[in-house]
């Protein structure tokens, strides 16, 4: 084995990160799938019962996070969680992003009463809210930004921590593509067509436009059809001067994720897909200079033997071909735990694979649970092997 492979990787200090009160975001992304709202959630409830007053916001449709923390259900108000040990003074809050709702209040903040009841009964509207593509990364960013800016009754911060889970989408990066996708959708020539028509200001003006929406005009009503045309130019001419808002806040949002008050964490599994989607996700915010504090590998098999995955085999072999009712436990616990050390051991490989990649990135290693997550309790187990400090003696670093 070469030198560099033997590397031992830096580990990472969850209670540090999370006791230091400079630190306001916590932003856990990664692959779908590698338990991202469930470590957000231990995180934030790790860090409320250290003393930090936090707000945990997940994407997560699945509603995960809401069992986890034994709410009936979570929605775009954060709410207090019951059961948190307060004896630090800290407080955890949690909340579900419901995109359309988000989207509403956007409306109904930087739009007059009369624009905001316009944009909303527009057919188009409840498409755009809902499902076109990439609001739900915009609107995580809207989210992100009115949590951060929300004050308590002194005039301070409601809350010093903000732990993000990040959506679930098909690309990883979305969530950090966000404003400059959004940006190159306003600016776009379908979107500067559309709006023409009413930022007119001239008459002259008036009769170039018009000789030019009356070719391509054409194209679209039959493409369209006139009434659809219509609503489609409607709602984008009314949410022109929102998105115009909405985008400087996604990038004043932005600029807040890269602030040293911010700290991601790359969350994976001992697995070669979702850690190839982790080194993607390293090298990105490396390019952006957003400040990344470490890796959590999650879900990682251990075992507690030192008997190796070929001598288990090879002993089940032995006691099968004796044969009779009295070994046949014996034979199926030794392949159960061959196949327990085999993975654990490629996973193993995997892992140490990544890390002599990334030397630079601290790590934190988090076994496998025996049982789905569902209470806080399991939250709290799983927060201290964050931690380090519930990790059992057979799990290699």
């Amino acid at each position: 084995m070469s030198h560099r492979s033997s590397r031992t990787p830096v580990a990472l200090d969850v209670d540090q990160l999370l006791d230091d009160r400079h630190t306001r975001i916590v932003v856990c992304c990664g692959a779908g799938g590698v338990g991202k709202t469930t470590t957000a959630a231990a995180l934030g409830l790790r860090a409320a019962e250290r003393g930090r007053r936090v707000v945990v916001l997940t994407i997560d449709p699945a509603r995960r996070l809401a069992q986890a923390l034994g709410l009936h259900e979570l929605d775009n108000t954060p709410r207090a969680v019951a059961g948190v040990r307060a004896d630090a003074g800290g407080s955890l809050d949690a909340m579900m992003l419901d995109m359309k709702r988000t989207f509403d209040d956007v409306v109904h903040a930087h739009a007059s009463p009369h624009k905001a009841a316009q944009i909303l009964a527009n057919p188009f509207y409840e498409a755009l809210s809902s499902s076109f593509a990439g609001t739900q990364e915009y609107m995580a960013m809207e989210k992100l930004g009115q949590l951060h800016e929300c004050r308590g009754p002194t005039g301070a911060p409601r809350w010093d921590l903000i732990v993000v889970d990040t959506p679930p989408s098909r690309s990883a990066l979305d969530f950090l593509d966000a404003p400059e996708r959004l940006g190159s959708f306003l600016d776009g020539r379908f979107i500067r067509l559309l709006t023409a028509p009413a930022k007119v200001g001239g008459r002259a003006y008036v009769k170039v436009v018009q000789a030019s929406m009356a070719v391509a005009g054409g194209a679209l009503t039959r493409l369209l059809g006139a009434q659809m045309l219509a609503d489609v130019q409607t709602l984008v001419a009314a949410l022109d001067t929102i998105f115009g808002g909405f985008r400087e806040r996604a990038t004043l949002t932005y600029a807040l994720l890269q602030d040293a008050r911010t700290a991601f964490l790359v969350v994976s599994t001992p697995e070669r897909d979702a850690l190839r989607e982790a080194g993607f996700f390293v090298d990105r915010l490396a390019a952006d200079d957003m400040p990344l504090a470490g890796a959590i590998i999650n879900r990682v098999t251990t075992t507690s033997s030192p008997l190796a995955a070929e001598v288990a085999d090879r002993a089940a072999d032995r006691l099968a071909t004796d044969g009779g009712d009295e070994v046949a436990l014996a034979v199926a616990l030794l392949r159960v735990h061959a196949v327990a050390e085999a993975a654990a051991t490629r996973q193993q490989c995997t892992a140490r694979r990544w890390c002599d990649a990334h030397p630079e990135v601290p790590v934190v290693h988090v076994p496998a649970g025996d049982t789905d997550v569902h209470d806080l309790a399991g939250l709290r187990l799983i927060g201290r092997h964050l931690a380090g400090a519930a990790r059992p003696s057979g799990t290699s670093e």
